[in-house]
């Protein structure tokens, strides 16, 4: 198929021929689209046509190739997309002058797992103290795009996007620093990995999200001394006030207090 192309034999050389010779200031074939995205394995298309007349036009590709010829309009085609840095261009030749039209090919696949876990602790959490929550993207093309937001509930706390190069499917680490209070316990916490793959992609953008992480928090009861002096026979629950909905283990702790006491 390349011998067609005046002797081009190696795909690299096709950043050298973007500008073609002649006085003409852009090349006069139309891509349609003008930018592909399309997930792994899917079917992919796009049409080159042109309103000149020419001695041949033509899709060069490692797939879907269009031999030369002297229609209009010509259609690269792939029915199952797998090569990642494939890069599809189309030529045309008129007027002793020949140029090429690429077409930016963007393959993406959604993450085969997202998980959420604690770095280097188990088990409740101490109000006040710092812990590190760490997301795991497993398989996920390509990282450029890629975007892990994290949720505290429903509320967007914190966002990490990549950069890259990478066509080929990566893991990725995105870590958040908490700090809980005793409003937190019982909070849950996840990660959404979201490729934002642009206009061109589809939408809304594809996103993988992991399963909620609950935290415990345990945190030190509010002693009412004032009721505590004046009788000792008020019910437990006069005497400990709680911010909020209290676990067991919150009125455990205020247990072992009093007693020592």
């Amino acid at each position: 198929m390349l011998q067609h192309f005046f002797g081009l034999v190696y795909l690299s050389a096709v950043s050298q021929l973007v500008l073609f010779t002649g006085t003409h200031a852009e090349c006069p074939v139309q891509l349609n689209p003008q930018r592909v995205v399309v997930k792994f394995g899917d079917s992919v298309s796009a049409d080159c046509s042109t309103s000149i007349p020419h001695d041949g036009f033509a899709w060069e590709a490692s797939e879907g190739a269009v031999p030369l010829n002297t229609d209009s309009l010509i259609t690269w085609r792939v029915s199952n997309l797998r090569e990642w840095d494939i890069q599809p261009f189309c030529y045309i030749n008129y007027n002793d002058d020949q140029c090429i039209s690429e077409l930016p090919v963007t393959i993406y696949k959604t993450p085969d797992s997202v998980s959420i876990s604690t770095v280097n602790h188990t088990g409740p959490m101490m109000e006040g103290n710092q812990y590190e929550l760490q997301c795991d993207v497993l398989n996920v093309a390509p990282v450029q795009y890629l975007s892990v937001k994290w949720y505290k509930g429903q509320t967007l706390v914190d966002q990490t996007n990549f950069t890259g190069t990478i066509k080929t499917p990566v893991s990725k680490t995105s870590k958040l620093l908490i700090r809980p209070d005793r409003a937190d316990d019982g909070a849950q916490y996840r990660c959404e990995a979201e490729l934002q793959l642009g206009e061109e992609g589809p939408q809304p953008p594809p996103k993988v999200s992991s399963d909620p992480l609950s935290i415990t928090v345990y945190f030190e009861p509010i002693i009412n001394e004032t009721k505590l002096e004046m009788s000792h026979s008020n019910s437990i629950l006069d005497i400990i006030h709680l911010d909020t909905l209290a676990e067991k283990h919150v009125v455990i702790a205020a247990l072992t207090i009093l007693s020592v006491k």
